[in-house]
C-alpha cells in the first residue's frame, strides 16, 4: 500500500511539472523561461482589460498570435506578432528562446516569429494592463524598464500611452501600417508615420503617395486639427528633442475605451468604446477620422490654393494669385494650383499678405528657429528674396518662433475657429486695395508728424549755419580762385569720431563713422606697445593686448609697415565690420590714425583663437563635445548674418581656425575682414586674379580660377567642421598610404561607415554620437568639389539645428589628396598671387 502511493505521489508530481512546462494558466499575466502558452491558452493582464493569445481573423482558418480587448463585445484586435507568417493549423507555441526573447514555433518547431533578443538572465513575459507586451528581468520592479516592448512594434492600432515617432538613440521608427483586409493582418497599403524634419509633421501614406498631412505641432495641437488639443478626455504630448520625436495620448477618465487606428480602406481613426444599453452590444464610436471631407487629400488645391469646404468651388486662389490653368480650374481639376498675378520685386520691396485660420503648409523643407520672435521672423522673410512665406512655430503665449518657407506653399486649407496666421509674399501692389485706408492714415500721420520735426530742423540748421559762418569769417581768410584743390582725405577727423572715407564717389555719399582713439590712449593702454603685451603676428601686423582706463580690455590690431596688407586692407576691414552687429563676429570698438599710424582697436576675447586650443595637444582636452558643437553652431549662424541676415552680403574669403575667436565662455566670433568682399543687388559670384586666403581652406573653384561666391565661405565652412571634429589640422594631416589629406580621410570613413573614427579622442565620452555623425554629414556637403552641389549657409543651419534631419549623400569633397593640393599651391595662378594671409600665425585671433 505504501509503495502505491509513493508510486502514485510520484505520478502526480511528474504532471504538475509537466503541466509548468507546458502551459499556463488563463489567468496569469506572465510567462517565464519554464512556460509557454499553445492553441486556445491565453495571458489576461491583471486588470483585465487585454487578452494575449492565438486566434483566427475574420473568415480565415490561418492561426495568429494577437492582443485584443478582453471585456468588450466586438472582438478588437490591437496586435498582430507574425502579421507577415501565419500557422496554418493550431499547432502554434509562444515561448521565451534561449537568447531571452519570444519566439513562435510551429507545429515542425520552426521559428516563424521571433523579438529582439535580449539576453536576459531571467526572462520574464508580461501582458500589461495598458496592452503592451514587455520582457523584463524577473524581479525587477521599476515599471519602464523593459528589455523589449510591443509598443515599439505597432500593427494598425495606437494605445494610450503608446508612442509614434522616432528614438533617435536607437535609430527605431514607429509608425503605424494598416491591414491588408479583415482576414489578413499582414502589411496593408496604408501607413501613418512621422517624418524627422523640423517641424515635425506625419502623413497618412498611400504605399508611397502622401494621401493625408497631419501638422506641423504648434505647441498645443497639429496644425488645423482641432479634434487633437487636450481637453477634459484627453491630454495630448508631443516630444522633439536629441533623444526623442515622439506623439503620444493619454486618457483622463478611466472609464473610457479609446484607440487610434489606420484601417484598411485608408482612414485614421479616433475612436471610443460605447457600452450598450437595455441589453443591446455595445459599439465603436469614431469621433474623428481623416480624411473626413476632400479638402484634406494632400494638396487638394495645388501650389498656393486654399481648400475651403464650406465654400463652392472648395478651391480659392489666395489674394494675388490666380488658377494656373482656367480650363482645368473651371472643369474643377484644381490639383495644378495657383500661379502669381504679379512678379515679386524683392530689391524695390514686396509685402506680406496676412491670412487667418489656415493650416500651415507643408513644412518638410522649411526653416525653422524657435528664438526668433513673429517681428524678427519677418523681418528676415522680407530680406531674404527666396523667403515666400513665414509663421509661429508655437502659438503658445501669445506665439514664438519661426517657420519660414523657400519654396511653394502646398496643402493649405482654411478652418472656421481653428488653424493659424500665415504671412505670405506678394508683389507690394496687391496689398493696395486692401490696405488703402490703413495706408492713408499711416501717411498722413507721418507727414504731419515729420513736418514739424523738419520745421524745428531747419530753423536749427539755420541758426547754426549762420553762427558757423560768422566764425569762419572771423578766423579764417578767403582763399583766391586760383587756390589748389586739396586731395581729399582718406581719413577725417570729425568732431570725437573718425571718419573713413574712398576716394570714389560713390563711397563718399556713404560715409562711414567710427570713434577715434589717440595714439597716447591707445599706446599708454598697451603699455607702449611691450612685447608682454604682444598676442602675435599676421599679415596685417602686430595684435596687442590693451587695457583702457575704464578698465576695458581691448585688442589693438597695429598695421606694419612691412605688412603685405595695406592702407586699402585697412579700410575694407573698418568699413565692413562697423557696419555688421552679431553675437558671432567679433566687435571693432573704434579706430587710431596718427601719422602713419593705422591702428584697429577690437574687443578682448579671453581665450584667444580656436586654433590655439583646437591644436594644441595640452589645451585641446577643454573643448568637450558640447562646447565644439555649439561653436559650429555660432560661426554657421554668424557666417549665414553675414551672407544673408545683415544689411550687407559679404563674403568673408578667409574663414579658418585662426580666425575664430573666443569670449571666455567659448563663444565663436568670426574676425579678420581685411579681405572680405561686399556683393550687392542680384549678384551671385565674382572673379578675381588676386586671389586671398588660405589654402587648404579655399574651395576649388576660388583656389584654381579665382572664382568666389557665398559657397567659397561654405567650403571653409566645412573644412573648419572636419578640424573642430577631429582635432587636426587641414594642412597639418597627411596619410602616407594613399596620399590623403584631412578631407580625403573624412571622407574615406564616411564611405566606409566608420564615421566615428573620426572624432577626436580628447573629447572622451561627452559626445552625442547622432551630433557627431551629422556634423560630419554636413562638413562633407560643404566641402564637395562643386559649388552648385553645396548647401547654402541657411541650409546648413537648418540642418545642424534638426535633431534627425535627413540628409542628401555627399559628393567627393574637392582637394581630398595632398597632391592636389600641392598642385595647386604650385599652379601659376597661385604663384602670381600669392595669399595675403597663408603666412598668418595669429593676428586677432590670437586673443
Amino acid at each position: 500500500m505504501r509503495n502505491i502511493n509513493g508510486r502514485l505521489t510520484s505520478l502526480i508530481f511528474f504532471l504538475t511539472l509537466f503541466s509548468s512546462l507546458s502551459k499556463i494558466s488563463t489567468a496569469s499575466d506572465t510567462i517565464t523561461r519554464t512556460q509557454s502558452i499553445i492553441n486556445n491558452q491565453t495571458l489576461i493582464s491583471t486588470d483585465q482589460t487585454f487578452q494575449l493569445g492565438f486566434f483566427s481573423p475574420g473568415n480565415s482558418t490561418n492561426r495568429y498570435l494577437g492582443i485584443w480587448y478582453n471585456n468588450i463585445s466586438i472582438p478588437t484586435v490591437v496586435w498582430v506578432a507574425n502579421r507577415e507568417n501565419p500557422i496554418m493549423d493550431s499547432s502554434g507555441i509562444l515561448k521565451i528562446g534561449d537568447q531571452g526573447n519570444l519566439v513562435i514555433l510551429n507545429g515542425s518547431d520552426h521559428v516563424i516569429w521571433s523579438s529582439n533578443r535580449t539576453n536576459a538572465n531571467s526572462p520574464v513575459a508580461q501582458i500589461l494592463d495598458s496592452g503592451n507586451l514587455v520582457i523584463r528581468e524577473e524581479g525587477d520592479t521599476n515599471s519602464q524598464n523593459f528589455l523589449w516592448q510591443s509598443f515599439d512594434y505597432p500593427c494598425d492600432t495606437m494605445l494610450p500611452g503608446m508612442k509614434l515617432g522616432w528614438n533617435f538613440s536607437t535609430g527605431l521608427d514607429i509608425y503605424l501600417t494598416s491591414w491588408k483586409s479583415a482576414d489578413d493582418p499582414s502589411i496593408g497599403d496604408y501607413s501613418f508615420k512621422f517624418e524627422p524634419h523640423s517641424p515635425p509633421q506625419a502623413y497618412l501614406w498611400y504605399r508611397s503617395l502622401e494621401r493625408v498631412r497631419i501638422g506641423p505641432w504648434n505647441g498645443i495641437q497639429f496644425s488645423g486639427v482641432a479634434e487633437m488639443k487636450s481637453d477634459s478626455l484627453f491630454k495630448y504630448q508631443f516630444l522633439f528633442n536629441q533623444d526623442e520625436l515622439s506623439y503620444s495620448f493619454e486618457v483622463l477618465n478611466n472609464s473610457l475605451i479609446s484607440r487610434l487606428t489606420v484601417t484598411q480602406s485608408g482612414e485614421i481613426q479616433r475612436l471610443a468604446w460605447i457600452e450598450g444599453s437595455g441589453g443591446s452590444s455595445g459599439y465603436w464610436n469614431v469621433f474623428w477620422r481623416s480624411p473626413s471631407d476632400r479638402c484634406d487629400n494632400y494638396s487638394q488645391c495645388g501650389p498656393y490654393g486654399i481648400c475651403n469646404i464650406q465654400s463652392a468651388p472648395i478651391c480659392n486662389c489666395m489674394q494675388g494669385f490666380e488658377p494656373k490653368s482656367a480650363q482645368d480650374w473651371y472643369l474643377r481639376v484644381m490639383s495644378g494650383g495657383c500661379v502669381r498675378k504679379k512678379s515679386l520685386d524683392c530689391q524695390k520691396g514686396d509685402g506680406f499678405l496676412r491670412l487667418q485660420g489656415i493650416k500651415l503648409p507643408d513644412t518638410s523643407l522649411s526653416f525653422v528657429d524657435m528664438s526668433m520672435s513673429l517681428r524678427d521672423c519677418g523681418q528676415l522673410c522680407l530680406k531674404n528674396c527666396s523667403c515666400m512665406a513665414y509663421s509661429n512655430a508655437d502659438v503658445r503665449g501669445g506665439g514664438r518662433g519661426c517657420i519660414i518657407w523657400a519654396t511653394d506653399l502646398i496643402d493649405l486649407r482654411e478652418f472656421a475657429g481653428s488653424g493659424q496666421d500665415l504671412y505670405v509674399r506678394v508683389s507690394a501692389s496687391e496689398l493696395g486695395g486692401r490696405h488703402k485706408k490703413r495706408r492713408v492714415a499711416i501717411i498722413v500721420s507721418v507727414t504731419l508728424v515729420s513736418a514739424i520735426i523738419l520745421s524745428g530742423w531747419i530753423i536749427g540748421c539755420c541758426i547754426w549755419q549762420e553762427k558757423k559762418k560768422k566764425k569762419r569769417q572771423n578766423s579764417n581768410p578767403k582763399k583766391g580762385c586760383n587756390a589748389k584743390i586739396q586731395e581729399i582725405p582718406l581719413f577725417d577727423k570729425v568732431g570725437g569720431t573718425f571718419r573713413a572715407r574712398d576716394k570714389s564717389e560713390e563711397s563718399r555719399k556713404e560715409e562711414l563713422e567710427l570713434p577715434l582713439y589717440d595714439l597716447g590712449t591707445v599706446a599708454s593702454a598697451t603699455d607702449n606697445f611691450s612685447n608682454e603685451n604682444k598676442l602675435g603676428e599676421g599679415g596685417f601686423g602686430p595684435v596687442y593686448k590693451g587695457k583702457l582706463a575704464d578698465g576695458q580690455e581691448i585688442a589693438v590690431k597695429r598695421l606694419s609697415r612691412y605688412s603685405v596688407q595695406g592702407p586699402d586692407e585697412f579700410m575694407n576691414e573698418a568699413s565692413v565690420i562697423a557696419k555688421l552687429q552679431h553675437r558671432n563676429l567679433v566687435k571693432l570698438l573704434g579706430c587710431c590714425i596718427h601719422g602713419e599710424e593705422l591702428m584697429l582697436i577690437y574687443e578682448y576675447m579671453q581665450n584667444r583663437s580656436l586654433d590655439s586650443i583646437l591644436f594644441d595637444q595640452t589645451k585641446k582636452s577643454l573643448l568637450d563635445w558640447q562646447k565644439r558643437f555649439n561653436i559650429i553652431i555660432g560661426i554657421a549662424r554668424g557666417l549665414l548674418y553675414l551672407h544673408q541676415d545683415s544689411r550687407l552680403r559679404i563674403i568673408h574669403r578667409d574663414l579658418k581656425a585662426s580666425n575664430i575667436l573666443l569670449d571666455c565662455k567659448m563663444n565663436p566670433k568670426i574676425s579678420d575682414f581685411g579681405t572680405a568682399r561686399i556683393f550687392g543687388g542680384d549678384q551671385t559670384e565674382e572673379n578675381t586674379k588676386r586671389v586671398v586666403g588660405t589654402y587648404g581652406y579655399m574651395s576649388p573653384e576660388y583656389a584654381m580660377n579665382g572664382l568666389f561666391s557665398e559657397k567659397s565661405d561654405v567650403f571653409s565652412f566645412g573644412v573648419l567642421v572636419i578640424e573642430i571634429v577631429s582635432g587636426k589640422k587641414i594642412r597639418a594631416y597627411f596619410h602616407t598610404e594613399d596620399d590623403r589629406n584631412l578631407l580625403g580621410h573624412a571622407w574615406k570613413l564616411w564611405t566606409e561607415g566608420k564615421d566615428l573614427e573620426l572624432m577626436d579622442p580628447s573629447m572622451g565620452d561627452s559626445c552625442s554620437i547622432s551630433e557627431v555623425l551629422r556634423c560630419v554629414h554636413v562638413g562633407l556637403l560643404c566641402v564637395q568639389e562643386h559649388a552648385e552641389e553645396r548647401p547654402t549657409m541657411s541650409s546648413v543651419v537648418l540642418m545642424l539645428g534638426s535633431e534627425n534631419p535627413t540628409l542628401p549623400q555627399p559628393k567627393q569633397p574637392g582637394f581630398c589628396t595632398m597632391r592636389s593640393l600641392a598642385e595647386t599651391n604650385g599652379s601659376s595662378s597661385a604663384k602670381k598671387s600669392s595669399t595675403i594671409n597663408e603666412v598668418t600665425i595669429t593676428t586677432l585671433e590670437a586673443r
